[in-house]
């Protein structure tokens, strides 16, 4: 009898060691959705998750390693926690619904080291009838003025054998990939959002939401069935911060079918509300422009006898929008830049004049005359320090002629984004998803807003729900688009486009240009 006690007390130590003891918990508003926070002996913290009484996260453990400090992730004990609940309604001023509810409990938990500099960080989970969000806050302390990251240690565990759809991170084609079905365990570095099916039929989304100031993050798959945060690079590393700071939500999206993972409001709800307003001056719409007929090789971006970008050529698109109820045109090669290699040297561009046969003024009188609006096209070819030096005064051109809506573009291979941070200091090269990119869309989209015009990122940074708080970053692309069916082998199949309901688009909004009129791509293909 004391040899059945002695094994089940040793079972119940292992047990205890392996997974911790729980420290805080915190659930869904219809109780469904449970949250543990556990400390293990080493004083290391994990959370888990299960759904009416399911384990779906098992155990993943939470932390920092810092390039300028010790790592942040053992040692720790809990010195306090609260909760508090939120129900409340919003209203879009533009999107699919235009009243969203945001209804969630939440639990601040503040953990302190206990040895050492007893530096400090908090994790607030939110926790939603549709899912959960979490992240981490650091406070201002002397131990820790400033953070430079090399990892995030965010684990996601995910219990159940699961299917994955994802595409490659870390790629030099940026978002531009089909996607991969595979076993989860098969899955390499993925980008987010990164959707689950388990064996039961539930469905998962694992996203962030609110990236501000801080690196994307891909998913790189650990032992078995373990997602690890892998932070896009950056110079000198992937995320320097001064205290006090917050990162990113991790997000995870769960439903009993995908199209509940399609109706969920979980991202923009983890978003600050809006800070811009009034945005009345713009609402989405459909457009037309200059930009098939490139990808088809019949007219080019440079100038010469194909030149698209002429005033001859743009009145017939204004024309054609007018009598078929189109708000935009979009032109693209209007500028000086695209003669020659233009992948190669975006420090030729220029986005405060325009070429001698397009005539700016002119096309944005004859617009406005016939109710459709320019939209601008700001190409940066990743010179983006170079583009940024000319922002202010190019976008004051595009709202002196009722231009209020750019689309900006960072055509490069990933991780070839050009800094220079004085204008005869060194090249730096940064990625799409860096921190870096982070701020320069945040400039981008307060520059813009003070001139009541919308941007619509191509090549951008993924959507993490940012259009709550500044309405005016309308849409993105960061997929593969309608061009791949003019002159990529293979072309977009037909599940592509069903791939990314469920997919890249619950991330947000995609400018994916599908509507063309003819079937047929470059050289005929099909």
């Amino acid at each position: 009898m004391s040899g059945l006690i002695a094994a089940g007390l040793f079972l119940m130590l292992a047990a205890w060691s392996a997974h911790g003891a729980q420290v805080a918990k915190v659930a869904s508003p219809n109780g469904r959705i449970e949250v543990q926070l556990n400390l293990d002996g080493d004083g290391r913290l994990s959370y888990s998750v299960q759904r009416d009484g399911k384990r779906i996260i098992a155990p993943s453990h939470l932390g920092f390693i810092f390039r300028n400090a010790r790592q942040l992730l053992r040692n720790l004990s809990l010195s306090g926690q609260s909760t508090r609940s939120h129900d409340s309604h919003w209203e879009q001023p533009w999107g699919e619904r235009r009243v969203i509810r945001d209804h969630y409990n939440e639990l601040r938990a503040q953990f302190v080291e206990k040895d050492h500099d007893r530096r400090r960080f908090d994790m607030v989970f939110r926790v939603f009838d549709d899912g959960l969000g979490f992240r981490y806050d650091v406070p201002e302390q002397p131990a820790l003025r400033e953070a430079q990251i090399v990892q995030e240690l965010t684990e996601f565990a995910i219990e159940p054998i699961a299917t994955a759809w994802w595409i490659p991170a870390l790629q030099w084609n940026r978002g531009e990939y089909l996607y991969h079905r595979t076993p989860l365990n098969q899955v390499g570095i993925a980008q987010t959002p990164l959707t689950l099916r388990t064996e039961g039929g539930l469905h998962l989304s694992l996203h962030e939401a609110a990236l501000i100031d801080y690196a994307g993050m891909n998913l790189q798959r650990g032992e078995g069935q373990v997602l690890r945060a892998a932070l896009t690079p950056g110079s000198p590393t992937p995320v320097i911060r001064t205290t006090p700071f917050v990162t990113p939500w991790r997000s995870i999206t769960i439903s009993d079918d995908a199209a509940d993972l399609v109706d969920s409001n979980l991202i923009l709800n983890l978003n600050e509300p809006n800070q811009l307003g009034d945005v009345s001056w713009f609402k989405p719409a459909k457009y037309v422009g200059v930009w098939w007929s490139l990808h088809l090789d019949q007219q080019s971006w440079a100038t010469g006898p194909k030149h698209g970008a002429t005033t001859e050529n743009t009145r017939r698109y204004i024309d054609f929008a007018a009598e078929n109820g189109f708000r935009g045109v979009l032109v693209e090669g209007w500028n000086p830049g695209w003669d020659g290699d233009w992948f190669a040297n975006g420090w030729g561009f220029d986005f405060t004049r325009a070429t001698p046969d397009f005539d700016l003024p002119a096309l944005a009188a004859y617009a406005a005359d016939k109710g459709v609006h320019l939209i601008g096209h700001h190409e940066t070819a990743c010179a983006v320090s170079h583009y940024e030096r000319q922002l202010d005064k190019a976008l004051d051109i595009d709202a002196q002629h009722g231009i209020d809506v750019v689309k900006t573009g960072y055509v490069c291979d990933a991780g070839q984004i050009e800094r220079q941070d004085t204008p005869d200091g060194p090249i730096l090269r940064e990625w799409h998803e860096g921190q870096w990119m982070s701020r320069h869309n945040q400039r981008v989209l307060e520059a813009a807003a003070k001139r009541h015009i919308a941007i619509n990122s191509h090549e951008p940074m993924k959507d993490t729900g940012l259009r709550r708080t500044w309405p005016n970053w309308v849409s993105r692309e960061g997929a593969r688009g309608m061009e791949y069916n003019a002159w990529a082998q293979p072309p977009n199949p037909p599940e592509h486009a069903v791939n990314l309901v469920y997919t890249r688009l619950l991330a947000g909004p995609m400018d994916y240009t599908p509507g063309i009129v003819s079937l047929t791509g470059r050289n005929g293909q099909e």
